[in-house]
């Protein structure tokens, strides 16, 4: 079934809605910067961050192929992903009154803890957007996507340039673990209100039931690989951009072991961080409108490539240390734009939520990744896993070059 204009447009600003408020809960949540400086803090070290990055970034992904055989099947979606969202929000809940609990709580058991909520905040997450693709691409024209999903990360940015600056505020004025339990409520009650977006959603039914387990997934990739090249392609450039994701949170790992950790340095590398997404946001709406995906692509592998000698070399000066952080955001931004718009552009209506399930089942690197990372950096220190991951995106270029994507 085709949407109306009056829907679409309706659906447009229920969608920009969502990713505001989300913009504001993710300054509250951010894994390269404040997860993992909460992780440290809770006495966790390299091993502890590869397995913190392998659930947020690498399991999320994965899950998405669990999630995507029962989802897929449904001609309406919204629920589930009502579901999900308000399952986050638990997630983000429970941990806020862990860390006002924590010294009643053993330091060994809060770190399991932690780790609970966070599988349960981040598998929510993938079984959520297994229905956010599959309803985004059948509510929003076609000939808008492009424009709504640039203006959806420059209103990201926005957002998250807001919540960045409460977030330092917040972690200077508050100690720890009061203020990384104020920083998670606040963000509970952000997404709440996030999805308060989802609600106004005037859904369509999917055009086909294209339901399958788990096993039927597995089987049908190699076929649905081989028949079309962009998914091929799309799916080895997303595992090694996505290993150079995964190893962002060991930025700073790199910076306590270097020069210290507190809450306002925390803060921040979390401000430069956001002000690098809202930066490469701004120019990619300005100067990208009329580009392909392969031109940002080719733009976020270069900053992928120089950002861990980039550590390595700045990391001995903790005022340059934040550029680090800076471009990060770029790297980030990049990133989500190239990776959401290049799915909803091989994919149609009938096999969205499919593709989104092969493309988590094909995102093993960024699942396996960080855990090697995390054991290699104690053993060998960083400049290795670091050097090794710049070459990797190095070799994405006759790739990307390959890569057929519509402007």
């Amino acid at each position: 079934m085709i949407i109306s204009q009056k829907n679409a447009r309706h659906n447009f600003r229920a969608f920009l809605w969502h990713a505001f408020f989300l913009a504001l809960t993710t300054s509250f949540m951010d894994v390269d910067t404040i997860l993992s400086a909460m992780l440290v803090k809770a006495g966790g070290g390299p091993i502890a961050i590869g397995l913190l990055t392998a659930i947020m970034i690498g399991g999320a992904s994965l899950m998405q192929l669990v999630f995507a055989g029962f989802v897929s099947g449904k001609m309406y979606k919204k629920k589930f992903l009502l579901i999900g969202i308000y399952t986050r929000t638990f997630a983000i809940a429970s941990i806020a009154i862990l860390f006002y609990l924590s010294d009643q709580v053993a330091d060994s058991l809060l770190l399991v803890l932690i780790f609970v909520f966070i599988a349960i905040f981040s598998f929510s997450g993938a079984f959520a957007n297994v229905s956010y693709v599959d309803i985004l691409g059948k509510s929003i024209l076609s000939t808008r996507r492009k424009k709504f999903f640039t203006m959806q990360q420059t209103i990201n940015s926005i957002g998250l340039l807001i919540s960045a600056l409460v977030v330092r505020e917040l972690l200077k004025y508050f100690g720890y673990p009061e203020n990384y339990s104020l920083l998670f409520l606040i963000a509970a009650l952000l997404l709440s209100v996030a999805s308060g977006g989802f609600w106004m959603i005037r859904e369509v039914p999917s055009g086909k039931k294209t339901g399958k387990s788990i096993l039927d997934f597995i089987r049908m990739i190699p076929q649905e690989v081989r028949q079309n090249q962009n998914l091929k392609y799309y799916l080895v450039i997303i595992n090694i951009l996505g290993m150079a994701m995964t190893i962002l949170p060991f930025f700073v790992l790199l910076a306590k072991e270097k020069f210290g950790l507190s809450d306002l340095s925390v803060g921040n590398f979390l401000l430069f961080r956001v002000t690098g997404m809202f930066i490469i946001s701004m120019v990619i709406f300005s100067f990208f409108k009329k580009k392909g995906y392969k031109s940002i692509l080719y733009t976020g592998m270069l900053v992928g490539m120089i950002l861990p000698p980039m550590a390595l070399m700045l990391s001995e000066n903790e005022f340059y240390y934040h550029l680090v952080f800076l471009l990060s955001g770029v790297f980030f931004s990049i990133y989500k734009i190239a990776k959401s718009g290049i799915l909803v552009e091989i994919s149609n209506d009938e096999n969205r939520a499919i593709y989104t399930g092969i493309a988590g089942a094909g995102n093993l690197l960024p699942l396996v990744f960080p855990l090697v990372a995390g054991t290699l950096i104690s053993v060998l220190g960083f400049t290795t896993v670091f050097i090794f991951v710049s070459i990797s995106v190095l070799a994405t270029i006759p790739l990307i070059s390959k890569l057929a994507c519509r402007n």
